[in-house]
């Protein structure tokens, strides 16, 4: 192992997915020498791409393109009483590695969240009586306008290629689209994917009892798209085969194919794979950084000088890069002083399965986004959950999911291997529809992310611990959602019904599934007191150092979060481009 100093850049770009990517290619068309550094390996779409097969073991089974345990553990407990224990494997959530990031294998929801969703301690401070919501939950505004962030989102619409039905153009409501949705500038790019079978039906079902459904707004093109970039995207054909998938027909937005086709080729662009950075380096004042360290593949610790330093990583090698590196004040929740690490928060979901011995759903032709969902049930949209007590709210959803063996929802009964589960396909395949949930969950003076005094990665660096559970805010949320679930399930006559909802004295689980929607560590806000970043990702602490992701959320929205981080990557691109680079120092003064 020997020490290497690389040639000095401009912007050195830390994770190469969807933030890194975007901020890659709008540095780059600035003139700026940018060099970007992903932990995984390289991933060219003719890795995965067709004719190579869409192998649902490799992927959706083994996690091909996921991060491994190993290289991105993290330890876990319910809360600061608790001695954290390491994640073996992958269960509630999976991060991705390599180029591409978890945009390589996302489901392709681009969903906004809506201008309530954005001023969330605002409404509530106008909605509930004081007192009335758990003392220690600590929801903030984003600190931006609708007015200000809408021509990013509508940005990022255009790189995806988005399909969809617009709901709201100007403030004018329109036909068939989500009429609770703030105003668009312009309408989708594209028109919405095909319905299934099963979504026609949830439809029909949802909009007679009162319900606005709309088609699932799809990163997953309907049309053949080219993107302001100029990368082009192919339609959709209906594969199935996109959550934990890479596309293997060019037809889901992913950085591979809507930006970095096109930012590797331009001359002032770099990147390394198997470049696992391990610090941000600061200058002796701390006030300002002088680059980055890795280590590449060879084992080697590679120096490499940067004007700015982008951290655009998953969410949680965000935070932790932050800690390890003296960049902030590590949050303590006893105290409530330091930023770095507090308002984690993650979601729930929750399903009921409609059997029907009289209908097939050809599940084998679907996309990743395809479906309808309401969002009448969203925070400032109902009333009922001001009268019980919670705050919060869901987009409620049937989507149909690849028609993929493994997984296949049989009925309860039904032996999982053997003969017993070969009769149940033959009976059931294809014979059931889901209703899902995707939930809010709000932040609290508990939850948090720190450094665990235990276990070590194999550089010697401290695991990040993660301490979070579900409160009762959320518990009650989710009993309220099933209720209207079940109403639609039963309104539709199946001849069964399973149901998968949290009680309310559940605790969170972390060997099933649910997203990998992780929020909150490094967030932005108004003060350096309660937030690690200004309102264009900049730290109020090295103003040289800019982290777009999921960690700037201050809690979670029903909203998918792709959406949010390519507009507010792009907003804090912008305010680089026309203000950092003229005046390098704090965009915002305290």
């Amino acid at each position: 192992m020997s020490n290497i100093t690389n040639d000095e850049v401009d912007v050195v770009i830390v994770g190469l997915g969807w933030a890194g990517s975007i901020m890659a290619i709008e540095l780059a068309k600035e003139g700026l020498k940018v060099r970007a550094l992903e932990r995984g390996p390289d991933r060219p779409p003719e890795d995965f791409a067709y004719p190579k097969p869409a192998d649902q073991y490799a992927y959706a089974i083994k996690n091909k393109v996921f991060a491994t345990p190993r290289d991105a553990a993290l330890t876990v407990r319910y809360n600061d009483s608790e001695t954290a224990l390491p994640t073996r494997k992958w269960g509630a959530f999976a991060p991705g590695t390599g180029v591409g990031g978890s945009g390589l294998h996302w489901t392709g929801v681009l969903i906004r969240p809506t201008t309530t969703d954005l001023k969330l301690k605002t409404y509530a401070d106008h909605a509930y009586k004081r007192g009335s919501l758990d003392p220690d939950m600590r929801i903030k505004d984003f600190p931006f306008s609708w007015e200000e962030i809408e021509p990013f989102y509508d940005k990022f619409d255009k790189i995806c290629g988005l399909s969809g039905t617009t709901g709201n153009l100007k403030g004018v409501i329109q036909p068939g689209g989500d009429p609770f949705e703030g105003p668009r500038s312009s309408p989708y790019p594209l028109p919405a994917l095909h319905d299934t079978y099963n979504s026609s039906l949830f439809a029909a079902t949802a909009k007679k009892m009162g319900y606005h459904p709309f088609p699932n707004p799809s990163a997953n093109v309907s049309q053949a798209w080219t993107n302001p970039y100029g990368a082009q995207l192919a339609p959709c054909n209906y594969c199935g085969y996109c959550s934990k998938y890479p596309c293997l027909n060019y037809s889901k937005a992913s950085p591979q194919t809507t930006i970095l086709d096109v930012v590797k080729r331009m001359p002032n662009f770099s990147y390394r794979a198997n470049a696992n950075v391990i610090r941000v380096d600061l200058h002796a004042d701390k006030k300002t950084a002088k680059g980055v360290t890795y280590i590449d593949e060879n084992k080697n610790e590679v120096f490499q000088p940067a004007k700015i330093v982008i951290l655009s990583s998953f969410q949680f090698a965000n935070v932790r890069l932050m800690m390890l590196s003296g960049i902030g004040q590590i949050y303590n929740p006893l105290t409530e002083t330091g930023t770095i690490g507090r308002n984690y928060a993650f979601l729930s979901n929750g399903d009921a399965t409609l059997f029907f011995k009289d209908k097939h759903f050809n599940p084998f032709a679907t996309a990743g986004a395809t479906g309808e969902m309401f969002n009448d049930i969203s925070p400032g949209n109902f009333e009922d959950g001001i009268k019980l007590g919670f705050i919060g709210g869901a987009k409620i959803h049937s989507s149909q999911a690849t028609g993929a063996p493994i997984g296949t929802s049989l009925p309860k009964g039904t032996p999982g291997w053997g003969k017993g589960w070969k009769e149940g396909m033959v009976d059931w395949y294809g014979r059931s529809m889901k209703i899902g949930i995707t939930t809010t969950c709000q932040s609290y003076r508990g939850h948090h992310l720190d450094l665990d005094p235990n276990y070590k990665d194999p550089w010697g660096q401290p695991l990040l611990r993660m301490t979070f559970d579900w409160r009762q805010n959320e518990l009650k949320l989710q009993r309220y959602l099933r209720d209207i679930v079940l109403g639609i399930a039963k309104e539709l006559g199946p001849d069964s019904i399973s149901e998968n909802f949290l009680a309310l004295d559940s605790h969170w689980d972390i060997t099933k599934y649910v997203s990998t929607h992780n929020v909150g560590g490094a967030i932005m806000g108004d003060s350096p007191r309660d937030s690690a970043l200004n309102r264009y990702l900049q730290s109020w602490d090295v103003h040289n150092v800019f982290v777009p992701g999921g960690n700037a959320f201050p809690q979670n929205f029903q909203a998918n979060p792709t959406a949010t981080i390519g507009a507010i990557t792009l907003f804090a691109a912008e305010a680089i481009k026309n203000q950092y680079l003229k005046n390098p120092g704090p965009l915002v003064q305290v």
